[in-house]
């Protein structure tokens, strides 16, 4: 494990980073012994500095939640993050595209918790049973650390990524939220616009066979440390389609079919 003023230092960084909106290299290439749980280290002192500034945690977000991602970042399971007050937006407005860094968007769908969920050993069925409802979602995702090596052009580690705060930084719902039993989650899909063309289409079941499994995994993840998600919490289960790019004057919109839809511009 990194020491802990190291851990802090690193964290420091990524929140002046934020803050200024300048990329900081990767972690992984300082600190070649950096560990899946560095990584969580420095996410939870960033997340206290947040915190210190009067931040509210509202839930989390699963991400690496596809086959291909694992693969493709060395690791054989999902990663998770907080979501906190001020990444929640609402369909239908603008979105200042100032308040990022380098920002894309992923369709998901998120899980709205009526009652606790605390490992070990919740299964999908209790999952279901804990949602209260089930809203098409959209992640934006940034990075403050920078996705590739401004000079090696090697790519960030999962490390650095889950240090990065899961590389999550807004939450967009909308559409026509269910009750989990109402439909076939599995077979939710959807269409991705940006700017009037079709950019990714996708179903949820890509997403661990079913996108309640992710919020099954991270309830028994963070039972390790104590944790446990809350009745209220809002879980975005893990995307179905691959990241869009995003700048000012992009228009998305998100088409769920019978879940309805989300609208929303960079501005």
């Amino acid at each position: 494990m990194l020491p802990h003023a190291i851990v802090a230092a690193l964290a420091a960084e990524l929140h002046d980073a934020e803050k200024r909106r300048v990329q900081v290299r990767h972690f992984s290439k300082r600190h070649p012994d950096m560990t899946i749980e560095d990584g969580y280290a420095i996410q939870r002192a960033w997340l206290q500095l947040r915190l210190a500034e009067g931040r509210v945690v509202k839930g989390r977000k699963i991400g690496l939640t596809s086959r291909a991602m694992q693969l493709s970042s060395q690791i054989t399971e999902p990663d998770y993050a907080p979501l906190l007050d001020d990444m929640f937006f609402e369909s239908g407005g603008d979105i200042s595209v100032d308040r990022f860094i380098a920002p894309r968007v992923e369709v998901e769908l998120a899980f709205i918790l009526g009652r606790p969920l605390k490992g070990p050993g919740v299964t999908l069925a209790d999952v279901l049973a804990a949602t209260e409802l089930v809203t098409p979602a959209v992640e934006i995702i940034d990075a403050r650390i920078e996705q590739f090596d401004r000079e090696t052009k090697a790519p960030r580690k999962v490390f650095d990524t889950i240090a990065d705060f899961a590389a999550n930084a807004g939450i967009v719902t909308g559409g026509r939220p269910v009750r989990p039993h109402d439909v076939d989650l599995r077979w939710a899909g959807a269409m991705l616009y940006k700017n009037g063309v079709i950019e990714e289409t996708g179903l949820a079941a890509a997403v661990l066979n079913h996108p309640g499994n992710g919020v099954a995994w991270l309830a028994n993840k963070i039972a390790l440390y104590d944790e446990q998600l809350n009745a209220g919490d809002v879980v975005l289960g893990g995307s179905f389609t691959r990241p869009t790019g995003a700048a000012r004057g992009d228009v998305f919109h998100v088409d769920y079919g019978p879940l309805g839809a989300i609208a929303f511009r960079f501005a």
